[in-house]
């Protein structure tokens, strides 16, 4: 069983990672916002690939986000750049160092196949193919670049600001064998669309409760995406079914970099105000994010991200709601539906609710909106979705 809330208590530190931490910085740089973004980035270049006839391994391109995120959460004090010299100049030491990683998840987890699936990744390094480690390791690239760009601003004579910049360019130029990273490069409408999500970052989630850690809207996406994916390998999901769910938990707040956050109770004070702000979200999406991205793209992220807690399925060129997981299960769990779990990223995303409702607590900043967060969500999944006792989830978190 995939779900064991001590996954979901290693990604949530990925909050508490710094990154940059040595530069003058105009906003606090997180490892959970970077591996967002990047996976977004990443998701670009893919469909672009995949779009010129080359067959793209999404399986091994959700696992490698997700199982390089763990890692870069357990060496959270190892620089980039430090990290990939090692690897490049000391293979003895840091294959050494992937074997302390996955000694840390199996002195903590009990799952047999998720621990041989950690141990091909981090050690034996053949978990993934070679062309999906070439795309990841192409959006890992750009996104750090990214970040860059915006510590450049307010360190422009800072020390080995021009030596940083210069590496960083040179690390990019041999991706560019891909067509979506010369579309980046060159500043083509898709870059748009990249930036935008990018902008998440700057939005910080329960934005009136004081809280430890902040966690921004682009990082709670990452945290969903991967919750997802933890709990979508526990109902034996077709291939397309764990696509659509990871990719949908990574998009579903898309439409925020238009309305902002809004917290739910605000946003269900009132069936109108809530009617109103899904209204707005589905038109400002229509004028300003769709037309960045490819045409053949767009019904794609319309079913990520409207009616994004919904079970769906695609029949007969409609889309169709599904009332329970089960069913999706046992009647559509095939990639000629489409299906997608909607009620599962809605878990995820209360799974990160909870967790930054309770962390905060427990670091001693709390508030009545925390304490009856806390309280709401464990009352509310007192139950079982597919194969997940949730129940048991929450009771451990």
């Amino acid at each position: 069983m995939f779900t064991q809330s001590i996954i979901f208590k290693e990604l949530f530190k990925g909050f508490t990672v710094l990154r940059w931490n040595d530069k003058l910085r105009p906003v606090e740089f997180i490892e959970l916002d970077k591996h967002a973004h990047k996976m977004m980035i990443v998701w670009c270049l893919a469909k672009y690939e995949e779009r010129n006839g080359r067959e793209i391994n999404w399986e091994n391109i959700i696992r490698g986000g997700v199982y390089e995120l763990l890692r870069r959460i357990v060496i959270r004090d190892i620089k980039n750049p430090i990290f990939f010299r090692i690897k490049r100049q000391y293979q003895d030491v840091y294959r050494k160092l992937n074997q302390w990683v996955f000694n840390y998840f199996k002195e903590r987890l009990n799952d047999d196949l998720l621990l041989d699936e950690l141990y091909h990744f981090l050690v034996e390094e053949d978990l993934i193919d070679n062309d999906s480690r070439f795309i990841l390791d192409a959006g890992h690239k750009f996104s750090s670049y990214l970040e860059f760009l915006l510590i450049k601003q307010i360190n422009p004579n800072g020390y080995e600001i021009e030596k940083i910049e210069r590496d960083m360019l040179k690390d990019i130029e041999q991706y560019l064998v891909l067509d979506g990273m010369q579309k980046l490069v060159t500043r083509q409408r898709i870059s748009d669309f990249v930036e935008l999500c990018g902008q998440l970052r700057f939005q910080v989630r329960w934005s009136q409760t004081p809280r430890i850690p902040k966690t921004s809207v682009l990082g709670h996406s990452m945290f969903v995406a991967t919750t997802t994916y933890f709990l979508t390998r526990d109902n034996n999901p077709c291939a397309r079914r764990l696509y659509n769910n990871f990719f949908g938990g990574l998009f579903h707040d898309l439409p925020e970099t238009l309305t902002r956050d809004i917290i739910s109770p605000v946003k269900t004070s009132s069936q109108d105000f809530e009617s109103i702000i899904h209204y707005l979200e589905i038109e400002l999406a229509e004028k300003e994010i769709l037309p960045l991205l490819e045409p053949e793209w767009r019904d794609e992220i319309k079913y990520f991200t409207q009616d994004e807690f919904l079970n769906k399925v695609v029949l007969g060129g409609k889309i169709q709601e599904v009332p329970t997981i089960e069913e999706i299960t046992q009647k559509y769990n095939r990639n000629e539906f489409n299906p997608y779990d909607g009620q599962l990223i809605r878990c995820a995303d209360q799974i990160a609710a909870y967790l930054e409702a309770k962390s905060s607590i427990d670091f001693g900043i709390s508030s009545e909106d925390l304490k009856s967060a806390v309280e709401s969500i464990k009352q509310r999944y007192k139950t079982k979705i597919g194969s997940i006792n949730l129940e048991d989830i929450f009771n451990e978190l």
